[in-house]
């Protein structure tokens, strides 16, 4: 019979391990427990920081040296000796960007964040194969996000030009370069250490110093001749009872459902010889599918720590409702239910798609910009044969994915039960995909992985490319109207006059204006790309001016 899994002791965990009574008593691994105990605890320290050392009361430095000691403690507690990876490498990489050329910075700062990272990697894959425990690669990871992509800001701001960034290019462009409190702060801040999510530099040292609140946040942490309006700071409260009690629930359908659907079984012989095509789909998609519930509770937990802290508020959509959506690294609800591959991928660990866009997408030639972002992707996660079983089988998802829509999606709008139907059918289909493109992901074996596929005839790979190369000659696609130049200059128009007046009504992440240009073959998130920089334009909360000009004060007495 197939059997279930059951929690064990790692003896190569390095953590502390104070609380094995604890673990013991819950049936847990110490590592897990000592997960939880750190989370929780930032979690509390989390609305300290808030409302403690708020910037109005202290400087942006104390601020600065509380976050980051708060950080490496929680390092030590988890991962003991091992902790000195993770005061390594961006220890490392800050020489590198100290001492490198602008011009070349954030190529050499990636070479050496990966190489750093790629050794951890393997060195976990040696001593302690296809384990799950809790180790040094996943903080490690997060880091390894941080440091390239502030290298890449650094780039942008000192050596490229305006008119040759992206409007979040040109946001997220650093100018000044970070002094080692600040540099390190962001590096080592408890609210993202253990589990994320990614902030930018940018983001990270305005909520530090307080300028978040402002309508305009000026570039790189300077007040525009201290004029800059404030928006009243709204209470996370409510988004953080949210997201806990997402995350318990998350946490509770993990617990009790994956031992009824454990990854392990997919590779014994039982189940690969004694059951059908149809219960294989089934037990794949039902097993990724718990898998991703301990992430959830993971990102939705660490989401929350940030929120409390006030890290990640965007400002208020048009019904004046506070937005929390900064950093947020997974939307739930919008992946189980995505329509399309796409649209699931843009829905999970955003914070690694907006990293991906950022170092690759955005900078490579279009025709190779999803085979460059999966490679890296792959390469980030480690040397697990899996990997990159998933990746490639997501890029070939996407593209197929991408073909079909233009040949079949226009020809289910003319009614909206045909669009109904439409949508009814990929949400399903991509719930089929998903099981089967992820599955050698969480089994890690390649052989494994290989002999799943091939039980299943590799037939999702083979009507791929059946869509992707043979189709298209016989079934014509949807026709693209490109826009006139009367149209494109009207919407240039609307754009400049966007950025230079305050904006009425703020459109969110998936606003209008940011979805509009975006075309329809894009596979990460394009809504984001805009809308990180654009959207930090708030809309402001009636507030008392003597209020606004008694924080502001405050705020540029306590700088530094």
């Amino acid at each position: 019979m197939l059997e279930s899994p059951k929690f064990i002791v790692n003896d190569q965990y390095d953590g502390s391990r104070i609380f094995t009574w604890l673990a013991d008593m819950c049936g847990l691994s110490v590592d897990l427990v000592n997960f939880l105990i750190c989370q929780i605890s930032a979690l509390f320290l989390a609305s300290l920081f808030r409302s403690l050392l708020h910037p109005s009361k202290v400087s942006s430095k104390v601020r600065h040296i509380f976050a980051l000691s708060i950080g490496l403690t929680f390092g030590y507690f988890c991962f003991g000796q091992q902790a000195i990876h993770i005061a390594g490498l961006p220890a490392i990489c800050y020489i590198v960007i100290r001492t490198q050329d602008p011009r070349i910075v954030q190529r050499t700062v990636l070479l050496v964040a990966m190489s750093y990272l790629l050794c951890v990697h393997l060195m976990r894959q040696i001593y302690d194969y296809g384990s799950y425990a809790l180790d040094i690669t996943g903080p490690l990871m997060i880091i390894t996000q941080k440091v390239t992509s502030l290298a890449f800001s650094i780039h942008d701001g000192f050596v490229r030009q305006d008119e040759d960034l992206t409007r979040a290019q040109q946001y997220h462009a650093i100018r000044k370069m970070p002094s080692a409190l600040e540099y390190f702060s962001y590096v080592w801040h408890f609210q993202g250490l253990m589990a994320g999510p990614l902030v930018f530099y940018k983001d990270y040292i305005e909520f530090v110093e307080g300028y978040n609140l402002l309508k305009r946040p000026s570039s790189n942490g300077n007040l525009d001749n201290g004029k800059s309006e404030l928006v009243l700071e709204p209470s996370p409260t409510k988004t953080v009872i949210r997201k806990v009690i997402g995350s318990c629930v998350c946490a509770f359908i993990f617990m009790k459902f994956v031992k009824m659907y454990p990854v392990k079984n997919m590779k014994d012989d039982d189940f690969l010889n004694n059951t059908n095509i149809g219960y294989k789909f089934w037990y794949a998609m039902l097993a990724t599918s718990c898998i991703r519930f301990k992430y959830y509770h993971a990102w939705l937990l660490a989401d929350a720590i940030c929120n409390n802290s006030g890290l990640g508020f965007t400002g208020y959509d048009k019904d004046g409702n506070a937005k929390w959506d900064l950093i947020s690294n997974i939307n739930v609800l919008s992946f189980e239910f995505a329509s399309n591959f796409r649209d699931a991928i843009n829905n999970w660990n955003c914070g690694t798609n907006r990293w991906l866009r950022t170092l690759v997408y955005e900078r490579v030639p279009k025709k190779y910009g999803t085979l460059l972002t999966f490679a890296l992707s792959a390469v980030w996660h480690g040397f697990y044969p899996g990997y990159y079983l998933t990746f490639a089988t997501g890029a070939l998802v996407v593209t197929a994915a991408r073909t079909a829509r233009r040949m079949f999606r226009h020809r289910f709008q003319s009614t909206q039960f045909t669009r109904m139907f439409y949508d009814i059918l990929t949400c399903l289909t991509t719930r089929i995909v998903m099981g089967y493109a992820t599955f050698p992901f969480v089994l890690l074996e390649f052989m494994g992985s290989i002999q799943l596929y091939l039980r299943f005839y590799l037939c999702l790979h083979i009507i791929s490319l059946v869509t992707i190369f043979i189709l298209p000659i016989f079934i014509r696609g949807e026709k693209r109207v490109k826009p006139s130049s009367s149209s494109t200059s009207v919407e240039t128009t609307n754009q400049t006059t966007r950025t230079n007046k305050d904006a009425k009504v703020d459109k969110g992440p998936t606003g209008k204006q940011a979805t509009a240009a975006i075309p329809a073959t894009d596979d990460l998130n394009d809504e984001h790309e805009e809308s990180d920089a654009e959207n930090r334009v708030t809309k402001p909360r009636p507030t008392a001016a003597a209020a606004a000009t008694t924080t502001a004060s405050s705020v540029r007495s306590r700088r530094g």
